[in-house]
């Protein structure tokens, strides 16, 4: 069997279950089956595929019909432009948290004291030490296995980034950030059997869900935040949808300055606010 006709078959299974983009996922799982990148299937379409390709192929057409998503079969997946590597551990970072990174780039460009609280596979703390080479990364969360798949990610992509098993600011110090930054849990625990099956029955539920109302992790994380922030740092939280006003009236008055940043489909994704140099005692 050629590599061509193997990557047809594979397309016609995946269009058959209802797979979304058949022919991008055939091509990327017989990627991996061959361990070479996309481009080697069009420039070798007529080779021939080898039994053990064939079997690891087959093998992965038949989890990915099953419903685990192709990240958490070929383990890796793009995030601002740098593989990372993914386990069920970790979510799968999505381009929409990119905004989180934009915003930190433009709002903190010259930030030494860095944070990412629940750091899962360490996507935003390790983008944002490759773009702010002078900085200090730190990632937390509470899940072992996650700072585990984090520190390799750092590791993956010449990044200097500090780990540390804790809960949410549990370890760092008052006034030490310069910017803290998060995308918390924010799937209210009602909305699950809404959620795509691939997503709630494969990724982790303590990085999904925030609580009753989705909110309840913000609600301990900004309180957090204003012990750790240096004056004039920067809070910048990804957002759930309809999560923007909940959250925004958690923020008193130790906070300025503070905005939305909308994602491509216009939903409010990014939340960011700086810390004011006075706490009203009121706030």
């Amino acid at each position: 069997m050629t590599l061509a006709t193997a990557l047809r078959q594979g397309v016609d299974l995946l269009t058959d279950g209802r797979v979304p983009v058949p022919r991008l996922t055939a091509e990327v799982l017989l990627a991996h089956a061959l361990n070479k990148d996309r481009s080697y299937l069009f420039a070798h379409s007529q080779d021939e595929l080898t039994e053990v390709a064939w079997i690891h192929y087959g093998r992965y057409l038949h989890e990915r019909l099953q419903g685990k998503p192709t990240q958490y079969i070929t383990h890796v997946q793009e995030f601002y432009g740098r593989p990372f590597e993914v386990t069920p551990a970790v979510l799968i970072p999505r381009p929409e948290t990119e905004h989180v990174v934009e915003t930190v780039l433009r709002l903190a460009p010259d930030a030494l004291e860095i944070a990412d609280i629940g750091c899962g596979s360490g996507a935003i703390a390790v983008t944002l030490a490759a773009e702010l080479a002078g900085a200090n990364v730190l990632g937390t969360d509470i899940s072992t296995d996650a700072i585990t798949v984090a520190a390799r990610n750092a590791l993956r992509n010449g990044t200097r980034v500090s780990f540390v098993q804790c809960d949410l600011c549990a370890a760092i110090g008052d006034n030490s950030l310069d910017v803290l930054a998060s995308n918390p849990p924010y799937v209210p625990d009602g909305d699950r059997d809404h959620l795509q099956a691939e997503v709630r029955d494969y990724e982790p539920a303590i990085a999904l869900f925030g609580g009753p109302t989705g909110s309840e992790t913000y609600a301990r994380l900004i309180p957090e935040a204003a012990r750790v922030l240096r004056p004039g740092g920067w809070l910048v939280l990804e957002l759930g949808f309809q999560s923007l006003a909940p959250v925004t009236a958690m923020l008193g008055a130790q906070w300025r300055n503070v905005e939305s940043v909308a994602d491509l489909a216009g939903y409010p994704r990014v939340l960011a606010a700086q810390r004011q140099a006075w706490v009203d005692s009121r706030g």
